[in-house]
């Protein structure tokens, strides 16, 4: 007799059967094992992204293109390193320049000279075009040839160099003031002038009436520069000696001798324009314009291949 109370009593109800372990049969394998699932197709870019962007994102050159402060940089840097390529080659260029104008100058002035350019414009643009706008000379002062203790100041613009086998170039425009001390004089005229030199024991100088006065033991010479035919000429005034006035062209034409080295074997046309006397010495003014720079075989060998 079933109970009642038995749910699995009712009829035609069986109880549920447990699950048995998988029991393979005398013979039979196994199940294999085959594998993963297969993957799906592999996932694009997301939405939204470019696919002409490199497909490395820490790509240094992509970074670079996309950041405007790094562009900047480079530029700058660019920009810096050509201006000191520029200022180092300008530099270069005045330095060598001024080397040759001084050898030059030295042979012909026969003392020490300084050379400076423009400013303006860059000298490597000079160069090219083959136009100095400005050339200034300064000498030390010891002596001009053979006239001591003179010194010269000397400006040049345009100068521009040619190809004529007859003339290296012209000078548009070149000034010159040359100081005469008095000491230098008495040297000059001590060396220069045959006997009476070597009487002369001082000169002087008289800016009120513009006279130089030369003076020795036994006379003086007053003598008053002027400009002759376009040169510096010391012209006699009075001479006097043991007491006597002397005929001045006793002297004059050893003075004429003196003062005309200035001018002469110059390889420029100068002309004197201005002479002045001061407390110290004689101020003297030159000039020339669109003067010709000669070959070297026209008796110039200072300027050979200037």
């Amino acid at each position: 007799m079933t109970d009642p109370s038995d749910p699995w009593a009712r009829q035609g109800q069986q109880p549920p059967q447990q699950p048995q372990p998988y029991q393979p049969q005398p013979g039979q394998a196994g199940p294999q094992y085959v594998g993963p699932p297969p993957q799906g197709p592999p996932q694009g870019p997301p939405p939204g992204a470019d696919p002409s962007e490199p497909a490395e994102p820490g790509s240094r050159f992509g970074r670079l293109v996309r950041d405007p402060m790094s562009i900047a940089l480079v530029f700058v840097i660019v920009l810096a390193l050509a201006a000191a390529g520029l200022v180092g080659g300008e530099i270069y260029a005045r330095q060598r320049g001024a080397t040759l104008v001084e050898g030059t100058l030295k042979c012909v002035l026969q003392d020490d000279v300084t050379v400076s350019f423009g400013a303006f414009p860059p000298f490597l643009w000079q160069h090219v075009t083959k136009d100095y706008q400005h050339v200034s000379i300064t000498s030390a002062g010891n002596q001009i040839r053979d006239m001591k203790g003179m010194k010269v100041q000397i400006d040049i613009d345009g100068a521009r160099p040619s190809s004529d086998p007859s003339s290296q170039g012209t000078l548009e425009a070149i000034d010159v003031t040359a100081t005469w001390s008095t000491d230098g004089m008495k040297q000059t005229i001590q060396n220069a002038i045959p006997l009476l030199g070597g009487l002369v024991s001082g000169v002087t100088t008289n800016a009120a009436d513009g006279t130089v006065d030369i003076e020795g033991p036994l006379g003086s010479i007053v003598t008053k520069p002027q400009i002759v035919d376009d040169k510096l000429s010391l012209q006699v005034q009075k001479l006097t000696g043991l007491g006597f006035t002397l005929p001045r062209e006793a002297v004059q034409p050893a003075l004429d001798a003196v003062s005309s080295q200035l001018t002469t074997n110059s390889p420029l046309a100068l002309k004197v324009d201005d002479v002045q006397v001061t407390d110290t010495g004689v101020v003297t003014k030159l000039s020339a314009r669109n003067a010709s720079i000669p070959g070297g075989n026209e008796g110039q060998p200072c300027i050979t291949g200037f």
